[in-house]
């Protein structure tokens, strides 16, 4: 008998529950208000497709153009970095026994090249070394820019895979110095500034030997 009457009390409390329910809902739905954005649409407006980008007349290069000739703004500053010589490495310039690499820069026509290396022998260093190969976009009072790479060799830095700087790569000098520092020397690996320097060597002059008189 109970149970007959706790399912008829179950059945008329149905009812007026789901009323209820269904208003606490519609309650907690926000409404559509100056204050509130109104529900998304169902698709996107369509817009009107752009040109396309090919057959342009002045299309984006897809790289740096080809470097043909090297600009001189300075014949001062050209005339003494052709004469540079010697690579000096900072990072081991100060322990004893560093020595200088050697570095070429060659004229061929209008374009200036430059290419170079240092080989580490002071102790406890044999096996790094540093270099430079690219060409010589610009010459100007105090600085050079080159376009190419310098490559850092450091056996215990990234487990002497050589880690490089590359584009175009900023030399200046000061004053009367006779030496270029690369302005994007820090290892791009460990970031310690490497003091990479390009220096000028005053070419050795050939003195004529004198002519022997000739014995009678």
């Amino acid at each position: 008998m109970n149970r007959l009457i706790s399912t008829i009390a179950l059945a008329l409390l149905i009812p007026l529950a789901i009323p209820g329910v269904v208003a606490a809902q519609q309650q907690q739905q926000p409404q559509a208000t100056p204050m509130y954005p109104a529900p998304p649409p169902q698709a996107a407006p369509t817009v009107q497709q752009g040109a396309p980008t090919t057959g342009l007349t002045s299309p984006l290069p897809a790289g740096q153009a080809k470097i043909d000739k090297t600009d001189i703004a300075a014949d001062t500053e050209a005339q003494l970095f052709i004469d540079a010589r010697k690579i000096v490495w900072g990072r081991y310039a100060k322990i004893k026994g560093a020595k200088s690499g050697d570095v070429a820069v060659t004229r061929q026509g209008n374009l200036w090249t430059i290419k170079g290396r240092i080989d580490s022998v002071a102790p406890g260093t044999e096996g790094d070394w540093a270099s430079i190969d690219g060409v010589v976009e610009r010459i100007s009072a105090g600085v050079v820019q080159i376009r190419g790479e310098v490559a850092f060799r450091v056996a215990k830095v990234e487990k002497g895979t050589p880690c490089k700087v590359a584009g175009t790569l900023t030399f200046r000098r000061s004053g009367k110095s006779q030496v270029w520092r690369l302005a994007e020397g820090d290892n791009p690996c460990d970031g310690m500034r490497e003091g990479f320097d390009l220096v000028y060597e005053k070419p050795t002059e050939k003195k004529p030997v004198p002519t022997q008189p000739k014995r009678g």
